[in-house]
C-alpha cells in the first residue's frame, strides 16, 4: 500500500513509523499505569527498553530458525566465504527478518531478568506491561499492512499490492489478514486493560494473554499467504509455538494457582 513515507526528502519505512508510534503509545500507557499504582515509572520505562532489546534479538533469532536450511548451508560453507561483504550479506539473508513470537519470547525473558536483577515486584510490573503488548502489536500489524509483509492468501475480498516490499505479494488480490490480526490485538488490549484497572486476574494477566493470543494466531495462520516462515507437521512455526504457549498459559493460570493454594 504505502511502504515508505517521504519526510524532508527522505524515505522512511511505514512499518518503522508505526512501530515507533506503537512503542511510544505503549510506553505512555504503561508509565501512566505505574504512576497510578504508586510505582516508579522510570523502572517501568527502563524495563520496556530492555524488553525492546529482547524483542529485537529474539525476533531475528527466530527468523533465522525458520531459515534453518539456509543456516545449515551457511555453516557448511563458512570456510569458503570469499570476503566479509559476502559473509554479512548471507547473515542478513538468514537473520534479516523478524518473527513476532521470537520477539515476544525474547522480550519476556529479558524483562523478567531485569525485574529480578533490580529486585522489583515481578507480578505487579508484569501486570502493568501485559496490556500494552497487544497494543504495540496492533500498531505493528498496521505497519505490516502498509508495507505489504505478512500478507494474506489470494482472495476476492482484499487488496492488491503494487509496491509491496515483498515481491510475491504484488499484483495479486490478498486477504487483509494483517488488519484482522490488528483488530484482534486491539480487542485484547481493551480486555486486558479493563481487567487490570478493575484489579481482576491479578498476576494472571500475562497467562490470559498467552492463552487468548495464540488461539487467534493459530487461526490467522491459515489465512497467511507467505510460506517462508517454516512448516512442521502441516502447521506453521507460529502455530507450533501457539500450541506451546497455550499449554504454558494453562500452567500459569490454573496449575500454578493450585500450587499456591497448597503452600
Amino acid at each position: 500500500m504505502f511502504p515508505y513515507v517521504n519526510i524532508f526528502g527522505k524515505q522512511i519505512s511505514s512499518y518503522a513509523i508505526m512501530a515507533a508510534v506503537g512503542a511510544i503509545t505503549a510506553g505512555a500507557v504503561a508509565c501512566r499505569s505505574a504512576r497510578k499504582k504508586g510505582l516508579d515509572d522510570y523502572n517501568i520505562l527502563m524495563m520496556l527498553l530492555i524488553v525492546v532489546v529482547g524483542i529485537m534479538i529474539g525476533g531475528h533469532v527466530m527468523y533465522g530458525i525458520t531459515n534453518m536450511n539456509k543456516l545449515v548451508m551457511f555453516i557448511k560453507h563458512l570456510g569458503n566465504t570469499p570476503n566479509m561483504k559476502t559473509f554479512f550479506v548471507a547473515l542478513g539473508d538468514i537473520f534479516g527478518g523478524s518473527v513476532f513470537y521470537g520477539g515476544l519470547i525474547g522480550g519476556m525473558l529479558f524483562g523478567y531478568i531485569y525485574l529480578k536483577k533490580k529486585k522489583l515486584p515481578v507480578g505487579e510490573c508484569i501486570d502493568i506491561v501485559t496490556p500494552v503488548i497487544p497494543l504495540f502489536h496492533f500498531f505493528g500489524r498496521i505497519g505490516c499492512f502498509l508495507v505489504g509483509c505478512c500478507y494474506g492468501v489470494e482472495s476476492k475480498l482484499g487488496f492488491t499490492y503494487d509496491h509491496s516490499l515483498v515481491e510475491s505479494a504484488n499484483h495479486v488480490n490478498r486477504f487483509p489478514i494483517q488488519l484482522v490480526e490488528a483488530s484482534y490485538n486491539l480487542l485484547l488490549f481493551f480486555l486486558l486493560y479493563y481487567l487490570y484497572r478493575k484489579n481482576k486476574m491479578r498476576h494472571k494477566l500475562l497467562g490470559l494473554y498467552l492463552l487468548l493470543y495464540p488461539i487467534g494466531r493459530f487461526i490467522f495462520e491459515f489465512f497467511r499467504g507467505d510460506e517462508y516462515r517454516g512448516f512442521l507437521f502441516g502447521l506453521s512455526t507460529s502455530q507450533i509455538i501457539s500450541i506451546i504457549l497455550f499449554i504454558f498459559s494453562i500452567y500459569i493460570i490454573y496449575i500454578k494457582k493450585d500450587e499456591a493454594k497448597k503452600v
